[in-house]
């Protein structure tokens, strides 16, 4: 049976995978890397970094699977998707750290932006929002900032990519300068409507056009490579598409109407809207699912800042928990949360609010609140989030959602789940398989090699979910969307002041 190596590059570590063509996982190794913040509100990674850990990964899962190497029928790639890196041409080495999606360093452009009026015209051409957390204001703060890059780039000595093209670059030694449409369609310099580059976006924001990489299709072949010698044969590249993207696919929503969520640092909902583009008028932006066979398929996309990073925050920074599985004892060991609601405005709130300004908060503490009591709202905000994005998504879809698709390392909280299914009203499907995104990018490698004819032939692939129910009484959760509702107006009144 052939096997697909998978590489998911994530916001905080790297993944090598090993799947069979069924899609069982039948290993995988994780190398975390080092977040780096060099003032408040910025966050970088070291692409080098990130590049050495990739072939370390590879090194490892593959050094455990000897058997299967002969049987290596491809490398597919999933990565975070809105953080870019500016590289050498030659060498491949970043110039700069890669900006990452949470970065809110492009703030002052963007709002600038705003007030000249772009907003209409930006929205129309990429389907999306003024908003840092995308690649190409903070390509705009490096380009304004340093000189000398925006002069390499203008020359073609260096070249622009998210990490996808990054890592394919490197790999390929340079032999391909490539992205998917799922990931050119984060950037903000690219056209949804006739999948292209476009010169005016590239001119907004002082991107120079001829440094952006060629666009190709997620199951298009993306040149070969042996991972620095780890291989004594080339394995071709085929099957990259964006982290959140790789998960929609993976859950199988091919078609309109469905909807997953993908529970990481942060959490991106995704709704299959089909073949022709949509707007949302109400702070959802449109993505490309991704694209087969020169067809293009949307999806409306709720992008939530700050999820399972507030898990870590409370981890690492206020050390109220030893490790993210504590969230679900204690949550679980509090009767409520005990009038307490934490508004998780970190990096300013995404969809459907859209206020990079706002910060976090925890609201309604008094004497007799507890850890559990903070815990249990900070895993309780998570799914306020969703709901308020589901809700918009919904209706400007015009679409009734009977259930949701989970997946991500929060998919396995008990506790989560179950509030999510009860406060949003839907069954939700919790996969038991903690690597979608590498699943999907794999399957889509799978479907570009020629071992599956179609797309409706992954429906045949085996699935496990755990399955929630909503069993919360009415006038219960309408008191607790109620209570977040009014945590949520004091964050916003004070950003306002």
């Amino acid at each position: 049976m052939n096997k697909i190596l998978a590489i998911d590059q994530s916001t905080s570590g790297t993944k090598a995978l090993i799947f069979n063509e069924k899609g069982k996982l039948l290993d995988k190794t994780f190398i975390p890397h080092q977040q780096i913040y060099p003032q408040p509100g910025w966050v970088e990674h070291d692409a080098e970094e990130i590049y050495l850990n990739t072939i370390q990964a590879v090194r490892e899962v593959l050094s455990r699977n000897h058997q299967h190497l002969g049987q290596l029928l491809c490398v597919s790639i999933t990565n975070q998707r809105e953080t870019v890196v500016v590289f050498d041409r030659l060498t491949g080495k970043p110039l700069h750290n890669a900006l990452v999606w949470q970065c809110r360093r492009g703030t002052q452009i963007c709002e600038k932006l705003i007030q000249a009026g772009f907003e209409n015209l930006i929205h129309k051409k990429t389907g999306l929002k003024i908003d840092t957390y995308f690649s190409a204001p903070k390509l705009a703060w490096l380009i304004n900032t340093y000189p000398e890059i925006y002069e390499r780039l203008a020359k073609g000595s260096a070249l622009i990519g998210n990490i996808d093209t990054y890592l394919i670059y490197r790999l390929t030694k340079g032999k391909t300068f490539a992205t998917d449409y799922t990931n050119a369609s984060r950037t903000l310099l690219f056209n949804i409507r006739n999948l292209e580059w476009d010169s005016e976006l590239c001119s907004v924001f002082g991107v120079p056009i001829q440094s952006l990489p060629e666009i190709r299709e997620s199951g298009a072949k993306y040149g070969e490579t042996t991972f620095e010698g780890l291989l004594e044969k080339p394995l071709p590249i085929c099957g990259v598409i964006g982290d959140s993207q790789a998960a929609l696919f993976g859950q199988r929503c091919f078609a309109p109407g469905e909807a997953k969520i993908t529970f990481g640092s942060g959490t991106s909902i995704l709704l299959n809207i089909g073949e022709q583009v949509k707007y949302s008028p109400n702070g959802i932006v449109t993505t490309i699912g991704w694209v087969y066979n020169k067809q293009p398929v949307y999806a409306y996309e709720g992008i939530i800042n700050y999820t399972g990073a507030t898990v870590a925050w409370l981890k690492d920074q206020l050390q109220l928990i030893s490790s993210p599985e504590e969230t679900e004892i204690l949550a679980l060991a509090s009767n409520d949360n005990g009038g307490v609601y934490f508004v998780p405005a970190f990096v300013g709130l995404g969809a459907p609010y859209w206020r990079p300004n706002a910060r976090a908060a925890i609201v309604g503490l008094t004497p007799s609140s507890s850890k559990k009591h903070v815990v249990r709202a900070a895993l309780e905000s998570i799914a306020f989030l969703v709901n308020d994005v589901l809700r918009v998504m919904a209706q400007d879809a015009r679409v009734s959602l009977k259930h949701v698709y989970a997946d991500g390392g929060a998919a396995k909280n008990r506790f989560l789940m179950q509030f999510v299914s009860d406060i949003t009203n839907l069954k939700v499907f919790a996969s038991l398989n903690p690597d979608l995104s590498g699943l999907g990018a794999a399957l889509f490698g799978a479907l570009g090699m020629g071992i599956f004819a179609s797309i409706d032939s992954l429906y045949q692939i085996p699935t496990s979910y755990t399955t929630y129910n909503p069993s919360m009484e009415v006038s219960l959760v309408d008191a607790l969307i109620k209570g977040w509702k009014r945590a949520l107006y004091q964050v916003l009144a004070v950003e306002e002041k």
